[in-house]
């Protein structure tokens, strides 16, 4: 049995912005599952919720603060979950990134490199915890210092660094280092330097023991410098440390089987079924209810990053086509007019939901016959896979988790029946727009469309076959 440490700025539900907290929700209860002694350890916000307040367990004194280490536990199972009271920088209302106006915290560098100090207190042991992890799981940049820091200890655990999202880094000026009271030792090109600035994420890459991301093909992207940020170097010299390991989802929330957000659940042997959520969804809406036309569905982040930018260049186009879109979402301000303007041109036919909703979310996935994520980079992406669970089939860019979750619809893969959804290459509006009509010929279809279908419905995403993996990783190191 391992003992290791989830050290983490955010984990689902006590408190989430994006993908990492879904990771860490699901990976550690996996893990136990798999008779291992699992811990989490995150900063105790003042908008946490879902879990019992935590119980005081001991003060830790560093950089001549105290600070307090709670314990309560993840809902629904029984991983604890250590969390590191300093309200002086946690306690105040806002997300873990961003105050309660959406601007990032002005001391962020100050919290998170206090909180990589009490997980190396707690990964030594000196935390009164009488608990020594074998391996410190860090995750992204706000836990890169832990690495760097560990190195200096001597019978220090092994330490894995996994990066969810390049694009976002940790780099501060040069001064922070100093102001942090960084040791000394941490600071050169081969360390925590970044081009004269201090860099909290390349302190995992450089000091981990291993280093992974979420997908293998991303794992090979961040080695180029389309997808490295300025750090491919270090990651193709680290190439022989550096895995990709596919998330995984939560099976129990997202089944049609069993799915209390949808009119009518349905499985790969009732798939008659799935219409009558598609109809259910196209009256809810405000499109014209008709249970053959094919129904486009998309939800996600308004940004480039999304590919949202494609699908605009399209939509003329799919406005003139025998089609229906429903989407949900939202971000850029300016993309978020632009598709609620085809909203009202074309009521009958594009539907534009502004927001977040968990029910229609659910009520899409279901009631759509076709998922669209053209993702200009996607570490991993977590709807192409609840789509294919839902037999709802994604037309997705051949990127990231993306390429790795997706099989496109070829006669080869229709042969052996892996084919799964639509694949395409450039990040252009026109290779969309030929997918979008590659799918739209085989739609019409139906005995080769069922089979797709269940081919889709029939492939494991579940988080237990990703903690295996992650289990055979802790042991090699």
């Amino acid at each position: 049995m391992k003992k290791i440490l989830f050290a983490t700025s955010e984990t689902h539900p006590l408190i989430k912005t994006g993908g990492l907290a879904d990771v860490v929700g699901s990976l550690p209860p996996a893990l136990k599952r798999l008779e291992q002694d699992v811990r989490i350890v995150m900063p105790n916000y003042h908008d946490i919720k879902n879990c019992e307040p935590g119980r005081y367990v001991c003060t830790i004194r560093v950089n001549n603060s105290d600070v307090n280490l709670l314990e309560t536990r993840l809902p629904d199972s029984d991983v604890i979950v250590w969390l590191v009271d300093f309200p002086a920088f946690f306690g105040t209302p806002g997300n873990p990134y961003l105050d309660d106006d959406g601007n990032p915290w002005a001391n962020i560098g100050d919290r998170f490199s206090l909180f990589c100090r009490i997980v190396t207190e707690i990964a030594m042991n000196r935390a009164y915890l009488d608990w020594k992890p074998d391996v410190v799981h860090c995750n992204d940049w706000q836990t890169g210092l832990v690495p760097a820091l560990l190195s200096l200890e001597e019978h220090r655990p092994a330490t894995v660094f996994t990066i969810h999202n390049m694009a976002y880094q940790g780099v501060f000026p040069s001064a922070a280092f100093t102001q942090l009271n960084l040791p000394g030792q941490l600071w050169h090109p081969d360390g925590l330097e970044y081009h004269g600035m201090l860099s909290f994420i390349k302190g995992g890459m450089s000091y981990a023991d291993r280093i992974t991301t979420v997908s293998p093909t991303y794992a090979r992207e961040i080695q180029t410098p389309e997808f490295g940020y300025g750090l491919e170097g270090l990651l193709a010299y680290r190439r022989d440390d550096l895995s990709g390991i596919i998330n995984g989802i939560d099976t129990t929330v997202w089944n049609p089987e069993t799915d209390g957000y949808i009119p009518n659940t349905y499985s790969s042997k009732t798939l008659d079924a799935k219409v009558n959520n598609k109809t259910a969804l196209q009256a809810r809406l405000g499109l014209t209810v008709d249970p053959d036309v094919p129904l486009f569905g998309l939800i996600g982040r308004l940004v480039e990053q999304k590919g949202i930018d494609l699908i605009l260049a399209c939509l003329k186009d799919m406005a003139n086509m025998p089609l229906q879109f429903a989407l949900l979402g939202s971000g850029d301000k300016s993309i978020q007019v632009k598709l609620q303007d085809f909203d009202r041109l074309y009521p009958d036919k594009i539907s534009v939901t502004i927001g977040y909703d968990e029910n229609l979310a659910h009520q899409i996935e279901a009631g759509v016959d076709i998922f669209l994520m053209p993702s200009r980079f996607e570490p991993c992406g977590l709807n192409q896979m609840y789509s294919q669970r839902y037999g709802t089939l994604p037309i997705v860019r051949n990127t990231g988790g993306l390429a790795d979750t997706v099989v496109d619809t070829l006669p080869a893969s229709i042969h052996n029946k892996t084919a799964s959804g639509f694949v395409f290459n450039d990040a252009s509006p026109g290779a969309l727009l030929e997918a979008i009509k590659r799918c739209l010929v085989l739609y019409a279809q139906k005995p080769l469309w069922r089979q797709l279908q269940k081919n889709a419905m029939q492939k494991d995403f579940s988080w237990q076959s990703s903690a295996n993996q992650y289990l055979t990783l802790y042991r090699e190191i």
